[in-house]
């Protein structure tokens, strides 16, 4: 659900009807986090980062992805990640960074088309039926509004007969495409369902990538970065020349955020804070704004805080531990 196209969020080992006896939360699954899950008999191990990213052709041990899902196999223990999709919300990675840098007023940076329209043709006899089955799965779903969708009456022939029948159109989210499909098929009257589904432009505004905020009070540059290297645990903070403004406007991003640096630059931001950016990109900055790349595994490490906090307010019958092992690879002399 709203992960994007490259990425391989989800169920990467285990069976999903396995009963969770402990669950382990981290940012990396590696070999260390297996045993420290092993150690707490967690069998689930919760990570941001996928652990397979793209398709293994053989399981020898030769690297350190091939031999975490060895051992993850072996001990029956299921590995599970949230991506991309949890970067894609307005509770998820870049709203617990804004929580951290005690930004007020966010909203998303750059907003995503997510809706879809379907259109249907019925006998006008059982168009309340699939509206309503639709419905069901909140279908018709639109911004505030709900159980929203347009039906034309015409004349349409059906074995070479004529008589009454329907166009329904609703829109969805895309992230219940499934469910939508299924509920069509459950109330159409045959099995051979006639549907298009097309994409709506229109932007939803808690789903995209990053976020922007707004400080309490403006702070000047180098004080809101050395606030910055302080409350990230930064090793280092990389950043463009300052200058000599005030911060008032502060656009994020967790993990490699450099695509969203125009967006951040026309919504009025007077820094950035992602991470990954190369040293070319650093030129983009073109006195505009300040670039302040942190460090990848810094700008996502409290998303194991946000993982304990949507599971302890859903769930209360296994143990949730947050990782003791730092997974960063990356260290600083």
């Amino acid at each position: 659900m709203y992960q994007e196209s490259y990425d391989n969020a989800g169920l990467i080992t285990g069976n999903s009807q396995s009963k969770i006896t402990g669950v382990l939360l981290c940012l990396d699954s590696t070999e260390a986090v297996l045993d420290e899950a092993i150690k707490k008999k967690c069998n689930l191990v919760i990570a941001h980062h996928p652990i397979v990213f793209r398709g293994l052709k053989r399981f020898t041990g030769r690297n350190y992805v091939e031999r975490v899902i060895i051992k993850a196999i072996k001990n029956d223990i299921a590995i599970y990640a949230a991506h991309t999709n949890l970067d894609n919300v307005h509770n998820g990675v870049n709203a617990k960074i804004c929580e951290k840098l005690g930004l007020k007023d966010t909203r998303i940076l750059s907003p995503k088309p997510t809706l879809k329209k379907l259109q249907t043709y019925a006998p006008v006899q059982v168009v309340e039926a699939i509206r309503a089955s639709i419905f069901n799965v909140d279908g018709g779903t639109y911004s505030q509004f709900e159980n929203m969708s347009f039906t034309t009456l015409g004349v349409g022939t059906i074995n070479g007969q004529s008589g009454a029948q329907s166009k329904i159109e609703l829109v969805f989210d895309e992230a219940n495409e499934r469910q939508i499909l299924q509920a069509l098929h459950d109330a159409y009257p045959s099995e051979d369902v006639p549907y298009d589904i097309l994409k709506v432009e229109n932007k939803q505004a808690n789903i995209g990538s990053g976020m922007i905020g707004t400080l309490p009070r403006a702070e000047t540059e180098a004080a809101f970065l050395k606030k910055l290297k302080n409350t990230m645990k930064a090793g280092c903070v990389r950043h463009t020349a300052l200058l000599k403004k005030s911060v008032k406007t502060v656009a994020v991003c967790g993990g490699s955020g450099g695509f969203l640096l125009p967006q951040a630059i026309r919504q009025g931001a007077d820094i950035f804070v992602t991470a990954d950016y190369k040293y070319h990109d650093f030129f983009d900055a073109d006195g505009r704004i300040v670039i302040a790349d942190i460090g990848h595994y810094e700008s996502e490490q409290f998303t194991i805080e946000l993982f304990n906090e949507f599971l302890t307010q859903k769930f209360n019958t296994f143990a949730v531990y947050l990782t003791k092992v730092n997974t960063n690879p990356v260290n600083y002399l």
